[in-house]
Order: C-alpha cells, then structure tokens, then sequence
C-alpha cells in the first residue's frame, strides 16, 4: 500500500490521542467491550455518538449512562421507542443507515470504532475516512469486501486505520519500529473452533446450539460460527492482506487452540516476533484507542504457569473448506470477496435458523461464487451491486 495510512507507522500522527469516541455498534460484543474500556478510562475518553442495529433498549441505557450528543438506531422501526426512551436527556436521536454513516463522520470525535459485523460497516467507513478519523476498525468485512477501494481512500487522507481484532492488533504491534519491507511472512493464529477435534463426518450433525460454544472467546454469534467454519480466518487472511501489503502467499494460518499467542510475523534473518495475551478483546481494544500509548490495567495479566503447553497445527482446509475458498476469492481479485462474503451472511443466518446444516455452508458459498458474474475492475457503485446480487443468488438457492 505504497505511500497510505493504514499501517505506516512513521507518519501516523503522535499526537493524534484519542479523546471522543463514537462506537459503530455499540450493543454488540465489541461494542459493549469498548465502553468497559471507556468505563475503566473515565477521565480520558468521552462518547460523542453510539449506534445499534436492533438493540434499543440497551442503547437507551448507554446512552443515559454515557451521554453522547447522539445516538443513532440503524432499523428505523424503533425510532419511536428509542426517542422516546431518551426523551430526558437532551440527545439527538436518529435512524436508518445513512444516519449511522453520517454519525461516523460526526465533528468531535477523534476515533471512529467500527463494531458491526458484516457489509453494513462498509459505507460508514468510507464516511470516516472522508472525515479524517483515527478508525478502530473491528469490522473486518470492510477490508474483506473493499480492501482495495479502502486502500485507495487512505492515500492522500488524514484518516488512519489501528486493527482491533486479536490477530491484526498482534500483528500491528510485532511491526511498530520494524522496516516493513523486512518482513517475511505473518503466521496468523486460530483457535481451530469448537470442532476443531471433532471428526469431519460428524460435523453434518452439529447445531447451530454447538457451533456457539467458542472454546475460548465471547463474541457475537455470527462471528463464532464463522470462527467454528474457519471463514473467520479466512476473512482475517484477507484483512491481514490488504492491512500489511501482505500477499495472500507469505500469510501462514496456524491453529493454536490455547489462544495465548495471538499471532506472528517472521522477519528476512529469521527471527519471529509474537504477541501473547489473555484472550480478552479488551487488550486489543485498549491498545487502538490509546495508541501509540499503552494503557495501563489492573485486569488479570497472562500467567504461563497455566499454559504447560503451547501447541500449533496446521488447519485441515478439506474439513473446513471455507477457509480454501477466503485464499481462492483473494486471488480471483476483483468482486469475488464482495461476493464470498454475501454468501457466507447468508449462510451463516441460515444455519442459526435451523434452515440448512453447518456442512450446507460451504456448498451455498461455492455455487454462489460460481453463480455471480466476476468483475476485476471495482468500485462502490460495483461493489453494492454485487453485494445485492450474490445475497439475492444465495437466497434463491436456499429456495430450490
């Protein structure tokens, strides 16, 4: 990414400290985890906007607890309530999606955290990147689906992107004061799932129920489910591609179920540098709104004493094929991971609702990417109308 933002560290702003923030999401794991880091930082961070997708009532509360100038409900079906809920206080209240993009582009925030899952954090991106934030990214289907129209905006913007997710904020701090160019490969860890030792015939069985029980990590349900497919680290490959001009080629997935080390990167002598932690997102969450300072925690500290062993394996691609399907979209280029990820959200909902099996996933996934017309040249316009179309495919295969 010659001459952006996204991880140059020698040029990204010392003094840019992040005071206000506005959270993309706020009712969601992450979300909820970034105000507990607001919570412990009280005296140094302030909220200007929070937006949710369907959660009023719990954004109503944030909202009375954190006092932001506005907060924004994405499904306009519960303006009234959430209106009426924080009529009291004297904040602007809003709905739809253009409201949650303009809200990432609010003046007075300095930090923009973009908790939501899936495409809807694409279009509030770009809004912040237009507006010059610092953005936490935490959604990382924005890079999956537009890393390359994401790239471009970068150059030129006072806008800059600090990782959130365990693995790329791992990745982000084994590179700070390293010669980019001197990196030979980055060796993304993955917890393997809750199947990571189940035997391959017995996953047509799996529940929606089972795939929900991480080993490790709390997180949204679409989220662990694309961590029990393994599709979550193939979307990690690719945001790691697009964040690190890392070719798909030098990206290494390592599945180490203990989820201490949380990822690496092996330098042109040999050495490798990894970055070990509890698996607490709030460490990395930490870490993008303070940067380039650390803030200091009196949270539980990583005791080796309870980690006799720590143990790597490579991921059994046949098993999981989602994961070969992340590589095969990345190097097809164009709008194949626009339309990778449309098919993947629609499987994965899917699949919660008892409508096709876990094994389903990938075959849906597969004969969409097979089914939607390949683009090679994309912009936005390209990219929201494949996003329609290959949902719209998905969901009619899901009919026949």
């Amino acid at each position: 990414m010659s001459g952006g933002r996204m991880v140059e560290y020698e040029i990204i702003k010392q003094n840019k400290m992040s005071s206000n923030i506005t959270i993309l999401g706020s009712t969601g794991s992450i979300g909820t985890q970034t105000l507990d880091v607001v919570r412990e930082y009280g005296d140094r961070f302030g909220v200007t906007a929070l937006t949710a997708r369907d959660n009023w009532e719990l954004l109503a509360r944030q909202a009375r607890e954190f006092r932001p100038k506005r907060v924004v409900i994405s499904n306009e079906a519960h303006l009234g309530e959430l209106r009426e809920a924080v009529a009291d206080l004297g904040i602007e209240v809003e709905a739809g999606d253009e409201a949650v993009a303009a809200a990432a582009a609010m003046p007075g925030a300095d930090t923009v955290v973009t908790a939501t899952v899936g495409y809807s954090g694409l279009v509030p991106t770009i809004h912040a990147i237009g507006a010059g934030k610092r953005i936490a990214l935490a959604n990382k289907e924005t890079l999956v689906v537009a890393g390359e129209l994401i790239t471009r905006l970068l150059v030129g913007s006072e806008a800059e992107i600090v990782p959130v997710d365990s693995e790329h904020s791992a990745i982000f701090q084994c590179l700070v004061g390293e010669d980019r160019s001197k990196m030979r490969k980055i060796i993304l860890t993955a917890s393997g799932g809750p199947f990571r030792t189940l035997p391959a015939e017995e996953l047509e069985n799996v529940t929606a129920a089972d795939a929900l029980r991480h080993p490790n990590w709390h997180m949204g349900a679409k989220v662990t489910v694309d961590s029990a497919s393994m599709m979550n680290k193939g979307f990690e490959m690719i945001e790691a591609r697009w964040l690190f001009d890392c070719p798909p080629s030098r990206i290494e997935i390592a599945v180490h179920p203990q989820s201490v080390v949380h990822s690496m990167v092996e330098f042109c002598d040999g050495s490798v540098k990894a970055q070990l932690g509890v698996p607490d997102m709030r460490t990395p969450i930490r870490y993008a709104l303070g940067y380039p300072e650390r803030l200091a925690t009196d949270t539980a500290s990583l005791s080796l004493e309870q980690y006799s062993s720590l143990t790597f394996e490579r991921p059994d691609i046949r098993k999981f094929p989602l994961l070969g399907m992340a590589f095969d979209a990345i190097e097809a280029g164009g709008n194949m991971p626009c339309i990778l990820n449309a098919a993947n959200e629609v499987a994965v909902d899917a699949f919660l609702n008892g409508r096709i099996r876990f094994t389903d996933m990938p075959r849906l996934v597969e004969a969409t990417m097979l089914g939607v017309p390949f683009v090679a040249d994309v912009d936005l316009d390209c990219l929201v109308k494949t996003n329609a179309e290959a949902r719209a495919y998905a969901r009619a295969l899901l009919e026949r």
